[in-house]
């Protein structure tokens, strides 16, 4: 059914009826999840040719000009990625019911500290709609209920895959409730930011301007996944062919993504060795490059024709698109200065063969994932062997980096006594 068809005055009774059918999933055994999940996988593949067509339709809505139209894309490989990511998921133990601290008092009291579900997990993104299914293989692997709030840009690919999860879900008897596709009407999303009774977690994924909007007026905790302004620091001693790969590929591979490359910070020693050997796989890619003073004359005159000079609103700029800076910098002192004055603490890379110089960086830089000689295109729950990720984490609170399964969970006290009181 497509909400926007029922005139809403207020989503509360939706949540309510998804904190209802919360329960429903936390009942679930371990096998009954691992089958659903095997199950929603089958779906997905079976039903690619009308995913895609629906997808279309979104697609016919969007400019292709804009960055976030890759993301809301959906081919048949992606489809099939989708559904092997919803198989890993299944496959990864279930983090709820983990004993995480056992003892007995001296009064005889026996304490437990177990893993639970969350409860409603509140998803609020953007233009992805791989996160309706991501999101789902997540909560009901975790055993959490989830309400989905996606974009008005992805209406119909998100309508259709929830459709096709309530199918699955009636099939094991499970209550569509406990996976709920809110409106996308904006009046709704405060109401489900300050609904506290019902929601125990929200994790907004997209723009800066939405994660810091839900920040601003969520009343229910918040996962910030943050938006990727990512460095690579080419040092001196790097080997240069294969810092020019690695440069290439965190740029161009799927620069609408949260992990591409956004500024390139070059050793001035090695400045004009390196810079003109990413001309080829730049122009191959039509890359646009905003350099600094000394980056655009050695680019200029090596040939580079996509060039502009970079202005200080070029730095700490999450690009989105095949597009990058470049600052040319004196050496490790001046790298580590700019990363931490433009970082977005998400994934920060060097290349370098010195290896105090790479234990240096990993120690001073902060962000959630730190690389040595490799691309941070890698900056994902599936890459890291955790199946599928909510989004990536730039806060330091539960949870940093892939937010993925094992963070699902919060505690519970089990407390077993035999009569005992405290006076």
């Amino acid at each position: 059914m497509q909400l926007e068809t029922i005139e809403l005055t207020s989503i509360v009774p939706i949540l309510a009826k998804t904190h209802a059918a919360s329960a429903e999933i936390r009942r679930l055994s371990d096998q009954q999840k691992k089958d659903i999940l095997y199950r929603l996988a089958e779906v997905l593949v079976a039903n690619t040719t009308q995913i895609i067509a629906e997808n279309a339709k979104d697609l016919l809505r969007m400019d292709p000009a804009d960055p976030k139209y890759d993301r809301l894309m959906l081919t048949e490989k992606r489809i099939a990625d989708l559904a092997e990511s919803m198989k890993d998921v299944a496959n990864l133990n279930d983090p709820t019911g983990e004993l995480l601290l056992s003892k007995e008092l001296q009064n005889g009291l026996k304490i437990k500290k177990i893993a639970v579900p969350m409860g409603v997990v509140g998803v609020i993104f953007e233009s992805r709609p791989n996160v309706t299914v991501d999101v789902t293989a997540l909560c009901i692997r975790s055993g959490n209920a989830v309400v989905l709030r996606g974009g008005s840009d992805a209406f119909d690919t998100n309508t259709y895959l929830v459709s096709l999860i309530h199918d699955v879900l009636r099939e094991f008897g499970v209550n569509t409730d406990a996976i709920t596709l809110l409106p996308t009407d904006r009046a709704f999303v405060k109401e489900l930011l300050t609904a506290t009774r019902f929601v125990d977690l929200i994790i907004p994924r997209g723009s800066e301007s939405l994660i810091q909007f839900v920040r601003q007026n969520s009343l229910v905790p918040t996962i910030e996944t943050g938006a990727g302004v990512c460095h690579t620091y080419v040092e001196k001693t790097a080997d240069l062919a294969k810092a020019t790969e690695i440069v290439v590929n965190a740029k161009v591979s799927r620069p609408s993504v949260c992990n591409s490359l956004d500024t390139v910070l070059v050793d001035e020693a090695i400045a004009e060795t390196f810079l003109p050997s990413l001309i080829e796989g730049f122009n191959k890619w039509n890359v646009e490059v905003f350099a600094d003073s000394i980056a655009y004359k050695i680019l200029a005159e090596a040939g580079f024709k996509s060039l502009q000079e970079a202005t200080e609103a070029d730095f700490g700029r999450e690009f989105l698109d095949y597009k990058c800076s470049i600052k040319v910098v004196s050496g490790l002192e001046e790298a580590l200065d700019h990363i931490s004055k433009y970082s977005s603490r998400h994934s920060e890379a060097i290349l370098s063969k010195d290896t105090d110089l790479c234990k240096r960086f990993v120690q001073e830089v902060d962000a959630a994932a730190v690389y040595t000689n490799a691309s941070t295109r890698f900056t994902d729950g599936g890459q890291f062997g955790l199946g599928a990720e909510i989004g990536i984490s730039t806060q330091k609170l539960h949870a940093r980096g892939p937010f993925a399964l094992e963070k699902l969970v919060t505690e519970k006290w089990i407390v077993e006594g035999d009569g005992q009181v405290r006076w």
